[in-house]
């Protein structure tokens, strides 16, 4: 497990957390929780699903944010729920039975959009494989920094993360942990963001007709993991970009390849 190169990723997410912005709206979801999102640009629409310990405006430090603009797409970012300036629930069946899919969802109708696409990151990859499942107004979806292990419901990964953020001592976790409390973040809401993390079978995933492309930094311990998961879907590809976990997504290359992989879409 790649947990050195995961607590750098946290690291670096925090120095970026306190962004600001002016154009942040609400909508009451499914369940009454409260979800900010943003929305900018005209054109066909792109949803940036973000990682854990993130939020929608950690995509405005990425190339990927501002090429899509320039391209003429109409860009969508949220704060999944438990997240920046959307509400975190203190109950753990408040992230239970895909809730978090079906916030986007609801955000999609609301907004009047008939047809998507679709890029996720890290955990906002295990979001947007539930999307492709749930949801057939998906048009295209990018799985970034994400292997085959949101595949298992037991995957020890997740487990563990849940685990060392309800207060366990799991040895090398430890700085995320005093990073998300140094940072004021909502422990108990990422726990249990964990705790009822989606899992998404590969015969599941072997049924998605949609084209889905999965992105990997060539320094991320789980390229091989994503490589495997390209082979899965009946549409799937995998591209390579330069960098670590952290720094793959910010990369021009990650950029150029979303955008080719969008524009065979048009």
């Amino acid at each position: 497990m790649r947990f050195f190169s995961l607590v750098l990723f946290f690291t670096v997410v925090f120095e970026n957390a306190g962004a600001q912005t002016d154009s942040v709206k609400y909508f009451s979801s499914f369940d009454g929780t409260r979800i900010a999102y943003q929305v900018k640009g005209k054109g066909e629409a792109v949803l940036l699903v973000h990682g854990f310990l993130n939020t929608g405006e950690n995509w405005k430090k990425s190339t990927l944010y501002s090429d899509l603009l320039s391209s003429g797409y109409r860009v969508i970012l949220l704060d999944q729920r438990g997240n920046g300036r959307s509400d975190k629930p203190h109950t753990p069946e408040a992230y239970a039975n895909d809730a978090e899919a079906k916030d986007i969802i609801g955000l999609m109708k609301k907004l009047g959009i008939k047809k998507y696409n679709v890029v996720g990151y890290s955990r906002g990859s295990i979001i947007t494989a539930r999307l492709l499942v749930l949801d057939n107004h998906v048009k295209r979806a990018v799985l970034g920094g994400i292997g085959t292990g949101f595949t298992d419901p037991e995957w020890p990964r997740r487990k563990m993360f849940y685990r060392a953020l309800m207060g366990d001592s799991v040895p090398e976790l430890e700085q995320m942990v005093k990073n998300v409390k140094a940072n004021g973040l909502d422990q108990l809401s990422l726990a249990y963001q964990q705790k009822e993390q989606p899992s998404t079978s590969k015969e599941q995933l072997a049924k998605v007709k949609q084209p889905v492309l999965m992105l990997c930094g060539d320094q991320d311990s789980d390229q091989q993991q994503a490589r495997e998961l390209a082979t899965i879907f009946k549409n799937g590809s995998f591209g390579a970009t330069p960098g670590d976990h952290g720094g793959a997504v910010r990369t021009k290359e990650f950029s150029q390849q979303v955008l080719a992989f969008l524009a065979k879409g048009k």
